[in-house]
């Protein structure tokens, strides 16, 4: 029995890695004919990167790729392993986004997969996070700022609430999430940080 948990456990995280390992912003982009996303602004594969070549449809399935990828994997998890396998598979998914084994382990910066396994594993937990992320975007016109500013509200909340496991988890992504932003918020303090809708 205990063999068989830990299998489980081990394909939900590897399951949910495969998935968020798709790299939707280079694959969309490279269909439509622009250049090599990586050659643009940030260098990054998502989707405020992908909005810096002016395609404003592109950005958007970009941003619905990266979420359904995380939300996909949770729920086909936690379909089949239970709550536990579900988290896993988001921790996997968050990894892949950042770490895509295609890619050279050089992905993106996780908000929009981070967003996609929130709304999987506790829905009102993805709307307060959309909520502040629209808030700080709009004063701000800073994606990034939007993003480090609704995830550290995300792990107290979910804990507060009582989803202590989720609060960890969180937790957990949120400071992998600040990590992979720490050019960002170098900019942000420079004043060099490129604004929501700026072409590079």
């Amino acid at each position: 029995m205990l063999t068989s948990s830990y299998s489980v456990a081990a394909l939900a995280l590897v399951f949910g890695y495969l998935l968020g390992s798709i790299p939707f912003g280079m694959i969309l982009t490279r269909l439509a004919g622009t250049q090599d996303l990586r050659s643009v602004g940030s260098g990054n594969i998502g989707a405020t990167n992908v909005l810096r070549t002016g395609r404003k449809g592109l950005a958007a399935a970009t941003l619905l790729g990266d979420m359904l990828k995380g939300t996909v994997a949770v729920i086909l998890a936690g379909k089949f392993g239970g709550p536990n396998a579900a988290m896993l598979a988001a921790l996997g998914a968050f990894l892949g986004h950042l770490f895509p084994v295609w890619l050279g382990f050089k992905g993106g910066k996780g908000v929009a997969t981070y967003i996609g396994v929130l709304l999987g594993l506790f829905w009102p937990g993805a709307l307060a996070f959309c909520a502040v992320w629209l808030t700080v975007a709009w004063w701000s016109r800073y994606s990034s700022a939007a993003a480090l500013t609704a995830s550290i509200i995300v792990p107290p909340m979910l804990w507060l609430d009582g989803h202590r496991d989720l609060g960890m988890l969180f937790a957990i992504l949120s400071v992998l999430l600040w990590f992979m932003h720490r050019g960002n918020i170098a900019r942000l303090r420079a004043g060099t940080e490129g604004k929501i809708g700026a072409k590079s």
